[in-house]
């Protein structure tokens, strides 16, 4: 099984969460890039796309996934398995935590109807509102708030790559 880590990151920190994710992930990990500098057929050869896209200004997209999800268009993503992370701002920003999720995955579900994978629990999480959420109790993906709470990315992205391990029968 092949893994791809894809990351949206303009101050870093996405970009760092990244990179944990894929020394939690190990050899399981095939790819791992800024989709600033790839293009939308570049996701196809990979069992499982983990994405990471920060919410910015007010509940939208990090730029380079505004630009990039148009070019996906085309893509089908049948037999992918989806994932998300990202950071949002859950005091600041409490109204529109992680909607990134949600507009990510409203597009990419039409694409070949993607299963998604890495659910992750809200507990713990002090927020108002979010579209990036897959149920009452849960976001659709890792959600990270570098700040106010970067003292739990670790623990976070441990227990995340416990979880997404555990959906797609790998390894520790």
């Amino acid at each position: 099984m092949s893994i791809a880590i894809i990351y949206g990151s303009l101050s870093g920190n996405t970009e760092t969460a990244a990179h944990m994710i894929k020394e939690e992930l190990g050899e399981h990990v095939t790819f791992i890039g800024d989709v600033a500098d790839i293009s939308p057929k570049e996701m196809l050869p990979y069992d499982v796309l983990l994405l990471g896209c920060p919410t910015w200004h007010i509940g939208q997209l990090q730029d380079d996934w505004e630009d990039f999800l148009p070019q996906m268009s085309d893509l089908d993503l049948s037999g992918k398995q989806i994932g998300f992370f990202g950071m949002g701002d859950s005091v600041g920003y409490s109204e529109n935590f992680l909607d990134a999720f949600g507009l990510l995955w409203e597009e990419i579900q039409k694409l070949g109807s993607p299963k998604l994978i890495g659910v992750w629990s809200t507990e713990g999480y002090t927020f108002d509102e979010s579209i990036g959420m897959y149920d009452k109790d849960h976001f659709l993906g890792l959600g990270l708030d570098e700040d106010n709470e970067e003292e739990l990315h670790e623990e976070r992205v441990k227990n995340w790559t416990a979880q997404v391990r555990k959906e797609l029968n790998l390894s520790s």
